[in-house]
């Protein structure tokens, strides 16, 4: 998603590192986020992508879209998923966009404010999507039937 390069001004000129930020996701409800630093780009990918293979988590989803309004905040980032009609798409920017493809959304509706920060963007996202709850989660949770 992002690649970083840093550089390290040493005797003979620069020398670069590059950090790489992934998300990987199944396209079924499950999605995680990694990062990998390497000094090359691809063993940074593949760092981290196995770091975001080891941080999956589950997202209940309604059909192509999630079931209710949730906020999620992450440092200064803060995002805001609104569910949405079938054949809507996804109205979001690059980092959210991302997540959401890669977790099974087709249609949401989303908001982000204060950071334009990818990796606290996705971090948010990710906060946003463990919010959510099914119906029948909720009606466990509370003892009530509806």
């Amino acid at each position: 998603m992002k690649i970083r390069r840093c550089a390290a001004v040493v005797k003979g000129g620069r020398r670069f590192s590059f950090a790489a930020l992934v998300v990987v996701g199944d396209g079924k409800g499950q999605v995680g986020c990694g990062y990998g630093k390497a000094n090359e780009v691809p063993p940074s990918v593949e760092k981290a992508v196995k770091d975001g293979a080891r941080s999956m988590m589950k997202v209940t989803l309604e059909g192509t879209t999630i079931p209710h309004e949730v906020h999620g905040r992450f440092g200064t980032a803060r995002v805001v998923l609104v569910p949405a009609r079938p054949g809507t798409g996804i109205i979001a920017g690059s980092a959210v966009r991302a997540v959401c493809e890669a977790c099974g959304i087709h249609d949401i509706l989303t908001k982000s404010f204060s950071s334009n920060n990818p990796l606290n963007l996705v971090k948010a996202t990710l906060n946003a999507l463990q919010q959510i709850r099914s119906k029948s989660e909720v009606e466990t949770l509370r003892g009530v039937s509806l």
